[in-house]
């Protein structure tokens, strides 16, 4: 298994389409999920959610791309991406946030500078 300096995997573990999963899934690497888990995701690289893919439960990443579906809360550290055919329902919190046409997002964002995850900010950043 390698690693990088930054401390996690390089390997992508996948979760394919098909598979159902009711509980906490943790990774120290990066996850690709096709198939639907109800309960917790927390992985520390980057995660990628296929077409096929449904969470239900809170979801919290180094960055994420998502094509699938997800109800829950959304805590990624650096990078988001709600591809063309993802849906969202619940709270976003992240640094970058990037929303393709014809994507379904249904909730509150919050783009925040520190990597801290705190519930709310007074501070907003300047257009």
């Amino acid at each position: 298994m390698s690693k990088k300096e930054n401390g996690y995997s390089e390997d992508v573990s996948i979760l394919s389409d098909g598979v159902n999963i009711e509980g906490k899934i943790t990774s120290n690497g990066n996850v690709r999920i096709d198939g639907k888990i109800i309960g917790d995701v927390s992985v520390k690289g980057n995660l990628t959610l296929g077409n096929s893919a449904e969470i239900k439960g809170e979801v919290t990443a180094k960055n994420m791309t998502a094509s699938g579906k997800v109800e829950g809360i959304l805590k990624i550290e650096d990078k988001l991406t709600l591809e063309s055919t993802c849906v969202i329902k619940g709270d976003i919190i992240t640094k970058i946030l990037v929303i393709e046409e014809g994507a379904k997002f249904d909730g509150k964002s919050s783009m925040t500078q520190s990597s801290s995850y705190s519930s709310s900010s007074s501070t907003n950043a300047a257009d």
